[in-house]
């Protein structure tokens, strides 16, 4: 089992920042790839970012690239999303999940086995 509980999210205007951390416990956190998924009201599930485990790998959905950086830190067990230029369309529920090390990091949330509880994200125009 591993335990992920994410922090960070918050009201924000257009053009803020916002740095989102899920800390994990468990099960040997660097043994997993790390993703970032946000779900906003009346909208499907959709793949932010994805980790791979040793932190040298990493994806990004296109909306986000060059605002959103994903990063980790295996010695604290935590991963981050650090979010810049914030637009009100990235406001969302946000969740991190892991999923066992495969060929390469994924953004298909079904490989994903453990998730956190999400942390709001909003930002105003």
């Amino acid at each position: 089992q591993v335990q992920l509980v994410e922090s960070g999210g918050g009201l924000v205007q257009a053009g803020g920042s916002l740095r989102l951390s899920c800390a994990a416990s468990g099960r040997t956190f660097s043994r997993y790839d790390m993703g970032w998924f946000r779900q906003a009201p009346g909208k499907e599930r959709e793949f932010v970012a994805v980790i791979r485990w040793t932190g040298g790998r990493t994806y990004y959905v296109d909306s986000v690239k060059g605002r959103f950086t994903i990063s980790r830190d295996n010695a604290k067990n935590t991963v981050y999303l650090q979010m810049s230029s914030l637009k009100p369309e990235d406001t969302a529920v946000y969740y991190c999940a892991a999923a066992p090390v495969s060929g390469v990091p994924s953004p298909d949330a079904d490989k994903y086995d453990y998730w956190g509880q999400g942390t709001q994200v909003t930002v105003s125009s």
